[in-house]
């Protein structure tokens, strides 16, 4: 049976060379963006306010070596447009914030893109929660396609085949949605940690496949 996965593993490889697969991964040196879109709370009626892009130490989503940490989203402007009845400790956050984190590349346009890595931990309590997601807009923006899940601890992995039309444009990344909060109320609110799935040397995966083919061909004989 190992001997029968290794060569799956090997056919594998050859095939999703020729089906112009890509995969990505939590890589803190790739160009990270950020992009906000602000909700008014449900019991406000839950409208669109605005979006905008955002740095994304602003989301709050930050780096620490490999580890990727995301929090729910702190805005240090005390106007009741943010907090209610006005910013400090203790204040409720008086919007909803959908804070995303992410890669575009426009060169996986066309490709079967695969989004993996691991979730370290999720500390997050409700109402917040946060995706992976990989997302192919059409050239304006203007509409999107878009395949996400969510990020419990252990592996996680999201795959799209997307649309090859020129212009089209292919997001990955991260999507944590919940009310704004005063900084200094954020620790028990968590956070989710993640980072990449190590890869295996292109060294041992060749020896590994060598192995096998020579194990099948005695087996032959």
């Amino acid at each position: 049976r190992f001997l029968c996965a290794v060569m799956m593993g090997c056919l594998a490889l050859g095939g999703a060379a020729q089906a112009k697969a890509a995969n990505v991964t939590v890589d803190p040196g790739a160009t990270w963006l950020g992009f906000m879109n602000v909700f008014e709370l449900p019991a406000n009626g839950g409208a669109y306010v605005f979006g905008s892009g955002w740095g994304t130490a602003d989301l709050v989503a930050t780096f620490s070596g490999p580890v990727l940490t995301l929090s729910p989203n702190t805005i240090g402007d005390p106007n009741p447009f943010w907090y209610t009845p006005s910013g400090g400790p203790g204040a409720q956050g008086n919007k909803i914030m959908e804070a995303n984190m992410y890669v575009e590349n426009d060169s996986l346009v066309g490709q079967t893109v695969t989004f993996e890595g691991i979730v370290l931990s999720n500390t997050l309590v409700s109402p917040y929660t946060s995706i992976a997601f990989i997302k192919d807009f059409a050239p304006d923006y203007s509409s999107f396609t878009q395949v996400d899940v969510p990020l419990t601890p252990g592996p996680f992995s999201v795959t799209l085949a997307t649309n090859p039309a020129p212009g089209r444009h292919v997001q990955y990344g991260f999507q944590t949605v919940g009310p704004n909060v005063w900084i200094t109320d954020v620790g028990p609110l968590g956070n989710v940690q993640v980072t990449a799935i190590p890869e295996p040397s292109s060294a041992l995966l060749a020896a590994a496949c060598a192995a096998a083919a020579v194990v099948r061909r005695r087996r032959v004989r």
